[in-house]
């Protein structure tokens, strides 16, 4: 998944993440901006999670329809 893809879901997708990753504030999910890298840095940050799972988990979430 990369950031051209992610940015165009971003409006669909920031509402599961929010719920998903519940440490995420709402001005994180601003400023993220639909940014993948932003994204796996502010989630590892909050919730001390690997980065490489991290990675894994916004892939498969991008992948659900």
């Amino acid at each position: 998944m990369n950031d051209e893809q992610l940015q165009g879901k971003w409006q669909q997708l920031k509402g599961k993440v929010q719920q998903k990753w519940g440490k995420l504030t709402d001005d994180d999910i601003q400023r993220i901006d639909g940014k993948r890298n932003e994204l796996v840095g502010k989630i590892v940050e909050r919730h001390g999670i690997k980065k490489e799972i991290v990675e894994k988990e916004v892939d498969k979430l991008m992948s659900e329809k």
